[in-house]
């Protein structure tokens, strides 16, 4: 019998796409550790090696034209603020999320509308065409006032296959769910790998790129939240999304964390209710819980996502500590921050907490990474640990220093009238961010450091 010649294996890191013929716990390239996956060497092939767009001729900077890059609509308002302002022809979109959150919803819904006006392609490598269908029905996407019943659809993995297809229906756009299970004939490796997933965004991609066609990827992630597969995928598209939120709660929070024709720092806050995700237009009652009298621990937030004003409430809940070490633990809020948040109180303000458990929540599962949260933060913790509550109407926002002074936040302005229009009426902002003239209904009161904040507090008591 002839010998069959034994499999060659690479190491292949799942960060950089680095290759070692032998495994090892640190990347040689990248420097990250045990990132390397086994993987089956590919025989070399001559499309592989295609760039990705078109290519041109030297010319002077000067003598290019800039101009707007030109979009269209997806029909849901709170996805085209989240991309920037539409889908651009010829640009990559790869969403990710939880399993359930709610992407191939979007998508669907995004794509009924869509299909009013363009060509538009679904392609499913997770459900058949029967599963799409129930689910377009439950969402009342079909119907006599809907155009979803004319968009294309096709069940298929393989990325020939796709790409047939988009070359003979020229989608302007085509919807990959998921990127995960594509798979092309080019390689050996199963669907998933990381080869597969290289090769086949980056095919993906140059359809897009010759033909003109908007691609959105659906990309599963991992158990820390990161999406599965190489980190060149994230390189390779234009725009990458991130799905927010508990799928036991009702909304669902959309955030940009690259897009190469738009802003980065926007969200889009969504509802799931029966017939599918709702854009929400005042996304700031979310994040506000009703009370019926003022609670202690609460405070409310000023921050800003992006273009949009966002009102949250922080609680604080401060109890006594039974154990040597007390916990520290924060949700919604950076965890390293709350510790030196609370050494800036003791030292400046002269309230300690060394003895005390402290728990930090930002309401409605949102997820606050600006500093101008400080102030609320230690405002809340002030109010837990003493038991009374804030002043009925107070807002706040302001980044504390480690010497504790309260240094101004961007857009304060914003931030003031979207308070006032909620009918709020007191604002303890730092001093750089007071306004120049008076706003109807919200009493301004500027301080410059931790200890001032908490005496005006006190005196609105």
């Amino acid at each position: 019998m002839a010998k069959v010649a034994k499999a060659k294996t690479l190491y292949t890191c799942s960060e950089c796409g680095g290759q070692s013929p032998k495994w090892a716990g640190q990347c040689a390239a990248c420097g990250a550790w045990n990132t390397l996956i086994e993987s089956v060497e590919q025989a070399p092939s001559a499309h592989r090696f295609q760039a990705l767009a078109k290519s041109s001729s030297v010319r002077k900077l000067a003598d290019i034209e800039a101009s707007d890059v030109p979009r269209f609509t997806t029909g849901v308002g709170e996805f085209d603020r989240v991309l920037g302002g539409g889908l651009v022809p010829g640009g990559v979109v790869l969403i990710g999320g939880d399993p359930g959150i709610g992407k191939s919803t979007l998508l669907l819904q995004s794509l009924a509308e869509i299909a009013r006006e363009r060509p538009a392609l679904y392609v499913s490598g997770e459900e058949s065409g029967a599963q799409i269908a129930l689910r377009a029905q439950r969402l009342g996407l079909i119907g006599e006032a809907s155009a979803a019943g004319d968009l294309a659809l096709l069940a298929e993995i393989q990325l020939e296959k796709i790409q047939a297809t988009i070359d003979e229906q020229r989608p302007e756009v085509a919807v990959i769910d998921s990127i995960q299970t594509i798979y092309s004939e080019a390689l050996t490796s199963a669907p998933g790998s990381v080869a597969q997933v290289r090769e086949c965004a980056a095919q993906l991609t140059r359809i897009a790129k010759q033909t003109g066609t908007s691609i959105i990827m659906v990309g599963h992630v991992t158990k820390e939240g990161s999406l599965a597969g190489p980190r060149v995928l994230e390189h390779i598209v234009d725009t990458v999304l991130y799905f927010e939120g508990d799928t036991h709660s009702s909304f669902r929070l959309v955030r940009a964390f690259k897009n190469r024709f738009g802003a980065v720092n926007e969200l889009g806050v969504f509802a799931m209710t029966e017939k599918g995700l709702r854009g929400v237009a005042n996304p700031s009652a979310l994040f506000l819980s009703q009370h019926e009298q003022s609670v202690a621990g609460s405070c409310v937030l000023v921050t800003q996502e992006g273009s949009r004003p966002l009102l949250v409430e922080v609680q604080a809940l401060v109890d006594t500590a039974h154990v040597p070490n007390p916990r520290r633990l924060a949700v919604g809020l950076e965890q390293n921050r709350l510790a030196l948040l609370l050494a800036v109180l003791h030292r400046h303000a002269g309230i300690a907490c060394f003895d005390q458990d402290v728990f930090l929540n930002a309401v409605g599962g949102v997820k606050i990474t600006e500093p101008a949260a400080d102030l609320a933060v230690l405002l809340a913790i002030h109010s837990s640990l003493r038991n009374k509550p804030l002043p009925k109407g107070l807002i706040t926002f302001g980044e504390v220093g480690l010497a504790g002074e309260i240094r101004p936040s961007p857009r304060g302005q914003d931030r003031l009238k979207e308070a006032a229009k909620l009918g709020f009426s007191i604002a303890l902002i730092p001093k750089a961010n007071a306004p120049k003239q008076p706003i109807d209904g919200l009493k301004v009161i500027a301080v410059d450091r931790i200890e001032e904040a908490i005496d005006r507090v006190r005196d609105l008591e």
